[in-house]
């Protein structure tokens, strides 16, 4: 019998786990997006994903509206797709995962939100950890928003970054 392929939406935002380095400026920026180079590094048997490059800003740099057209773009998906992965910048995420928690309330499928703290380039980075366990997560957890990075998985609301330990964590968890 043959196994039907979870249908996994990938929308990308930006932020650091996308950066690259710009050697004529000698800065990391989100000109080109390198999701693609590190799903092609992944095995992902019985997945169908469907990528959605929505834009490419470091999270600092998002508007309020930024945070909407993410939430209703999730919003949509999550209607056509057994999950949805949002590649994000950490420093905005809880805004952007509250906004989506907010707008799409309970889910028909999983959202999950991920980033990292160091970028893709780097050779000492988080991010194929933080996306191989968003990838997985949004395949077993049932709906809800999250946030999956460093070995965790939130729910929302009340998720915060930790800016002292570097990750994020429930506010309640302080």
């Amino acid at each position: 019998m043959a196994m039907t392929k979870k249908r996994i939406a990938i929308v990308s935002t930006g932020g650091t786990i996308e950066k690259t380095y710009d050697q004529l400026q000698g800065v990391l920026s989100n000109r080109v997006s390198v999701l693609d180079v590190m799903l092609a590094g992944l095995e992902l048997n019985g997945v169908e994903l469907f990528r959605v490059a929505l834009m490419a800003k470091d999270s600092n740099d998002m508007t309020a509206a930024d945070h909407t057209l993410i939430a209703e773009t999730v919003q949509t998906l999550s209607r056509s797709y057994d999950g949805v992965v949002v590649v994000h910048g950490t420093d905005r995420l809880s805004e952007t995962g509250e906004e989506i928690k907010e707008i799409v309330g309970e889910p028909k499928a999983p959202i999950i939100l991920t980033g990292a703290m160091r970028p893709y380039e780097l050779r000492h980075t988080d991010a194929v950890q933080n996306l191989t366990e968003a990838l997985l997560a949004v395949q077993l957890v049932h709906p809800g928003v999250y946030v999956s990075m460093h070995n965790r998985l939130i729910e929302f609301p009340g998720v915060v970054k930790d800016r002292m330990r570097g990750t994020f964590v429930h506010r309640d968890d302080g």
